[in-house]
C-alpha cells in the first residue's frame, strides 16, 4: 500500500527537506529515505543506527561485499527497489559481472569460496529460517568463514530482511539506473543513519 505522507512527507518541515533535497541532488529523493523522514519513530534512527552498524561497522568484509549480500538478500526477497540500490553500491567495489554472477546465482560466480559459504547461511537465514541449525554455522566455519564473520553477514541479512520487506509493502518506486547510481555515491559518503 503505498502511503502518501511518504511521497510528500508527513510534515512541512519533511517536505521542505525532502524537496531541497531532491533539487540538489537532481533526483527523485529515494523511498528508503522518504521513509527515514515519515514518523521517525516508524523506521527512523533505530533501524538507522542498525543498518549503519551492519552495513558500515567494523568487519571483515568490505563494505562492497556487504553492499552485495544486502543485494542478494532483496533478490531473494523479491525487492527490487533494494536489489537496484544495493547492487548500484557493490559494483563500486566489486566488478559488475561478478555482482551480476552473484544476483543470478551465487554458487556460481567467480567469488571466494568464504563468500559463497556465507551467502548460502544468508540464504538459508531469509529463505528457510526455520530450516537454520547449528551444523549450517559449522559448514560456513570450515568453509573459512571467521565467527565475526559470519555473525557480520548474519546481521546483514537480518536488517535487510526487515528493509526488503517493509520496502515491498509499501510499494517503494524503482529509480532507474542513473539515479541509483546518484543514491549509491551518497550513501557511500553519508551511510545509513
Amino acid at each position: 500500500m503505498r502511503l502518501p505522507e511518504i511521497d510528500r512527507g508527513d510534515s512541512l518541515r519533511h517536505r521542505t527537506l525532502i524537496a531541497m533535497i531532491s533539487r540538489l541532488t537532481g533526483i527523485r529523493l529515494p523511498d528508503a529515505a522518504r521513509v527515514a523522514f515519515y514518523h521517525r519513530d516508524f523506521a527512523g534512527p533505530a533501524l538507522g543506527a542498525w543498518t549503519q552498524r551492519a552495513m558500515r561497522g567494523e568487519s571483515g568484509w568490505s563494505v562492497y561485499e556487504r553492499e552485495l549480500m544486502a543485494a542478494a538478500v532483496a533478490s531473494w526477497n523479491s525487492c527490487p527497489f533494494c536489489v537496484g540500490a544495493h547492487g548500484a553500491i557493490a559494483v563500486r567495489g566489486i566488478d559488475r559481472d561478478v555482482v551480476d554472477a552473484v544476483l543470478n546465482d551465487y554458487r556460481t560466480a567467480p567469488v571466494s569460496d568464504r563468500l559463497k559459504a556465507a551467502l548460502t547461511f544468508i540464504e538459508k537465514v531469509t529463505r528457510t529460517p526455520d530450516d537454520l541449525t547449528a551444523a549450517d554455522a559449522r559448514t560456513a566455519l570450515e568453509s573459512g568463514v571467521s565467527v565475526d564473520d559470519l555473525r557480520d553477514a548474519a546481521a546483514v541479512a537480518s536488517v535487510f530482511n526487515v528493509i526488503t520487506r517493509y520496502a515491498n509493502a509499501l510499494a517503494f518506486q524503482v529509480p532507474n539506473s542513473d539515479e541509483f547510481d546518484k543514491a549509491a555515491g551518497m550513501l557511500l559518503k553519508r551511510g545509513y543513519s
